[in-house]
């Protein structure tokens, strides 16, 4: 990531995120990446993430994911959660994704996304409301 992120979200590390060591169980974070880029399409990108999924039956699944766990978080540890676009497809999107907490990178993920009919389960194109809301954002593609 180059550093620009185009959403950024604090989330406290709750008990139900944690391990019986204390630290984040893992594929919590990837629940919590979910989370943000559910954000980011309802309060960044002002496309409601639930119409999306919902009347409008159109699904994101991750195709592609990368991740890095560097240092660990604690149940009440607030941690920085960022995004940044990397790349617009035709019918995918690469996202830049991290966790940063007040002393270091906890962890990092790069997940392409690719636009589903819900209906079908096939890959479709990007919806155009979603597009211009992308287009928007200051980055080169």
């Amino acid at each position: 990531m180059d550093g620009t992120l185009h959403f950024t979200r604090d989330y406290r590390i709750r008990f139900s995120h944690c391990d019986p060591a204390g630290i984040v169980f893992f594929p919590q974070y990837l629940v919590l990446f979910n989370q943000l880029v559910e954000d980011w399409f309802t309060d960044g990108l002002g496309i409601s993430y639930a119409d999306l999924l919902g009347p409008r039956c159109v699904g994101l699944p991750i195709v592609r994911l990368e991740c890095d766990f560097r240092a660990i978080s604690r149940m009440g540890d607030t941690v920085a959660f960022g995004l940044a676009v990397e790349r617009i497809g035709g019918r995918s999107l690469t996202l830049a994704l991290q966790a940063r907490g007040s002393d270091a990178l906890r962890v990092s993920s790069r997940q392409v996304l690719v636009f589903t009919s819900l209906d079908t389960h096939q890959a479709i194109s990007m919806p155009a409301d979603v597009r211009a809301a992308l287009s928007a954002l200051s980055f080169a593609h």
